[in-house]
């Protein structure tokens, strides 16, 4: 399982993807999502920090989403199922994310249509970040790298099970 970084800057250590965690002598640095991470080069074409100063006006929350969706499409082309993700969890050491129910995307979708929420709007009510709620309703919280605390009031607002307990 491919460790995802926690803001260590362990130049090359371990050899493996950050985004997608394939074996890789030759990573390199790049931006997905808003994280510096190690990247093979397949997952490099996803590189924002070479994003021209056209976008410079766009909104960092806009930058983001493209950003979460990209990555989406990538663990889409690589493996179809996220399946993996919900089994295995992720090594964070602060605001672990618990394992999840399956279908937790689907599952939250439905509970933030139910309450007539905008994922805009639901985002506010809980001040945190957009891309995250795409995310963990797209089936990505773990390669989003969402926090624990994020799934726990999503639970409490909405008053719907995502933690496989």
């Amino acid at each position: 399982m491919a460790k995802y970084s926690t803001g260590d800057a362990g130049g090359g250590a371990g050899g493996s993807c950050e985004l997608c965690g394939a074996d890789d002598a030759d990573l390199r640095t790049a931006t997905v999502a808003g994280a510096t991470l190690e990247v093979c080069g397949e997952c490099a074409q996803h590189d924002e920090s070479g994003g021209g100063s056209d976008d410079s006006d766009r909104s960092d929350r806009d930058r983001k989403r493209r950003a979460a969706q990209n990555t989406a499409r990538i663990d889409d082309a690589r493996t179809g199922d996220s399946t993996h993700w919900e089994k295995e969890g992720t090594d964070y050491e602060e605001d672990q994310l618990p394992y999840l129910v399956s279908d937790y995307g689907k599952e939250l979708t439905a509970a933030r249509q139910d309450a007539g929420l905008q994922l805009s709007e639901l985002a506010a009510e809980l001040d945190v970040e957009e891309s995250d709620l795409l995310a963990i309703e797209q089936g990505r919280a773990t390669q989003a790298g969402v926090g624990g605390s994020v799934v726990a009031k999503l639970e409490d607002f909405l008053d719907v099970e995502l933690a496989d307990e």
